[in-house]
């Protein structure tokens, strides 16, 4: 999956879940700041949770991140590879 396929499928599972358009310029800016160690940091994917949930400007409940940083710490996804992180959150195979 090329670069640009995988943004605009971002952009639009964004879209189709949330029912906000959020800018490719805002998803880089967010982006920007995820390094590898992140997915290994409970308080920094609370941090990002809560920082993509602002972005789109709806609330997520504590529970919520819970069960996301608890998926996350357990799908054994690499770091290192962005492209195989969001086809987790965006349920592909």
């Amino acid at each position: 999956m090329s670069g640009k396929d995988m943004s605009k499928d971002v952009l639009n599972t964004i879209k189709k879940k949330t029912g906000k358009n959020v800018s490719e310029k805002d998803i880089q800016k967010l982006a920007s700041g995820v390094k590898p160690s992140t997915v290994h940091s409970e308080r920094q994917l609370r941090q990002l949770i809560k920082q993509v949930s602002g972005m789109v400007n709806i609330p997520v409940s504590e529970a919520t991140i819970n069960d996301i940083v608890t998926a996350v710490q357990k799908s054994g996804v690499n770091p290192n590879s962005m492209e195989s992180l969001m086809k987790l959150m965006m349920g592909k195979k």
